[in-house]
Parts: C-alpha cells; sequence; structure tokens
C-alpha cells in the first residue's frame, strides 16, 4: 500500500465518521480544487493534487485532503470521532478542541498515526455552515515537520471556505468528454468524472411536467463483438431510471462521430409525471468503454426536441 493510497484509505472511509474544517482568513488566499465547494490557502511549497480533491507536496508526503459533506453529517461525526473509534481507523489521538469558525460549528483533532514504518502527524478539522459540512484532513510525516510545522499546518486550516457553487465551466472541465454544442439547454446536474445531464427545466425546483432532457455518460466496458452490441444496447437501456409502460419502436447499428454505435426508439410514460414520453439512447462504443447518451422529450414536442438531441450527440468529442 503506497502512502497516499493509505491516506485516501484513512480519509474517505472517515468522511463518513470524521470531518475537518477551519475558518475563512482571506479571500483573495483561498483556493479552490476544482469541483470542490470547499477551499482553503494551502502552506507555501503545497499545490493542487491531480491525485485527490486537495493539496500535497509530493516529494515530502505532506497532504490536505478536502471533502464535502451533507451537513447532517456533522452530528454524526462529531460522536464518531473519539479516541476509540479513532484508534480502530489507526489513529491515536493526542488532542481535541473545540473551534470559533465563521461557518458555525467546528473542531480540530490532532492525532499521529504510523504509516509505512514512518510516524505520520494528523489533523482532522470540521466545520459545517448547516447545509453542508466540510472536512479536511492534513497529514506530515516525522521528516517534513520542519517544512511544515503545527503552526504552519494549523494557518492553513483556518483559511478553510466554502463558496456557493461551483462555476459551470469548472463542472465541465472535469468530464472525460466536451460537449461542444448545448443546442439551448441548460446544465441540470454533473457527476464529475462521469456524467452530465442538460435540461429545458427549471433548476432546483419540483417538475409539474416532462421537461425536455437529455443525459450523457460515461462507462467502462463494451462488448468486443459487433453481434453483441445490439443485445448489450438493450441490458443498458433496461437501467434507464423513471419509465414506465416502454415500447421500443427500433433498434440498430448506426455510426456516431465515426465510431460504431447503436440507437434505440422507444416511446412509454414519464414515471412520475405520467406524461407519453419518446426516448432515444445512443451507444457509442471505444475500445475499453462507451459513450451512453439518453434524451427524453414529451410525445407532442418530440420533433424539435430531436433534432436538439442530434445537436448535442454530435458535439461530443472524447477527452
Amino acid at each position: 500500500m503506497t502512502f497516499f493510497r493509505s491516506l485516501l484509505m484513512f480519509a474517505f472511509p472517515l468522511a463518513l465518521h470524521l470531518a475537518l474544517l477551519a475558518a475563512p482568513a482571506q479571500a483573495t488566499d483561498v483556493v479552490y480544487p476544482s469541483g470542490s465547494r470547499v477551499g482553503l490557502a494551502p502552506p507555501p511549497g503545497m499545490t493542487a493534487s491531480r491525485a485527490f480533491t486537495g493539496f500535497e507536496d509530493r516529494d515530502k508526503r505532506v497532504a490536505l485532503v478536502v471533502v464535502t459533506l451533507p451537513g447532517a453529517a456533522y452530528p454524526d461525526i462529531e460522536q464518531s470521532t473519539t479516541a476509540e473509534p479513532l484508534q480502530k481507523q489507526g489513529l491515536t489521538l493526542d488532542t481535541r478542541e473545540e473551534v470559533t469558525h465563521p461557518l458555525g460549528k467546528a473542531f480540530l483533532i490532532i492525532g499521529h498515526q504510523q504509516i509505512e514504518d514512518q510516524r505520520v502527524r494528523k489533523w482532522i478539522f470540521v466545520a459545517s455552515d448547516g447545509a453542508l459540512t466540510a472536512l479536511v484532513t492534513a497529514q506530515v510525516p516525522e521528516d517534513a515537520q520542519s517544512a511544515y510545522p503545527d503552526a504552519a499546518i494549523r494557518s492553513a486550516l483556518m483559511t478553510v471556505s466554502l463558496r456557493p457553487s461551483v462555476p459551470v465551466e469548472e463542472q465541465l472541465s472535469l468530464l472525460p468528454f466536451h460537449v461542444n454544442e448545448l443546442a439551448g439547454f441548460k446544465v441540470g446536474g454533473v457527476l464529475a468524472g462521469r456524467a452530465l445531464m442538460l435540461t429545458d427545466g427549471a433548476l432546483n425546483q419540483p417538475a409539474s411536467a416532462t421537461d425536455t432532457h437529455i443525459v450523457v455518460a460515461i462507462a467502462p466496458g463494451a462488448p468486443a463483438q459487433a453481434a453483441d452490441r445490439g443485445r448489450f444496447a438493450h441490458d443498458v437501456f433496461a437501467t434507464v431510471p423513471n419509465l414506465k409502460e416502454v415500447r421500443i419502436n427500433s433498434s440498430e447499428p448506426l455510426r456516431i462521430g465515426g465510431q460504431q454505435g447503436h440507437q434505440i426508439m422507444a416511446r412509454g410514460k414519464d414515471g412520475a409525471t405520467g406524461d407519453e414520453i419518446t426516448i432515444v439512447q445512443w451507444l457509442r462504443f471505444g475500445a475499453s468503454a462507451y459513450l451512453h447518451v439518453i434524451g427524453v422529450a414529451r410525445t407532442d414536442g418530440w420533433i424539435e426536441a430531436y433534432a436538439r438531441f442530434r445537436q448535442v450527440r454530435d458535439g461530443i468529442d472524447l477527452r
């Protein structure tokens, strides 16, 4: 197990049981890792990591891991970060203190842990503004503590801030594909590294009718043989949620973006509203993954929606 993998194995299970956050000092110094609403001013010598959400000095094996959790996670974390549960995670508790923080409730834990036969100093800072809980876990190996003393780490933790949202452009930059044409749609949601939803609907409001929307995702795996692609496409289509009374009208191979693909056209009803809808699914096959595109619209507005769906589909480039 590598040093940084051990860090992630500690930090992310711990994200369910402990957390780490601090107060914003000067907003101009705060750096937000890509896709994160939590940021801080890292100590000199640390830069944004490409391996995890946070900051690192890879040469000295120093890391700050940033995790954003729901506000409701704070009480559970608070109760589960006593000496005994931490010891089960391999962390010996040295001190625990309540911290005054602009975001609201916060506490700081300092301890130590043995990783790869080396003693490591650890900080766990948790804070919540009620809506979100921020977790920042810091670790410094013993031989790097002269470069990153306690005062420097504590000072960095006290700069932790929350931004209202992650800019859409930044969210899109985290996807493994680039969408060149939005065809008038708004970004409805982004699953970093995996999927994008575009919609005509009002954002963050419950839908009273079916909104025209298209989801673009990339997933690992694809059939090696062309003869297996039709059945594979049907299996993937069967996983699409919120559909009922579905009737597949056509299923056929189709070249998409110069690559082998498959198209399914179907009709059915929206699982939530009961509206009559038409659905198109496109799969674009790669060597070890496939692009999955699903477009859904009310049947009475399908002709216009389908043209827009094709604009989006034909403007997708893999990074």
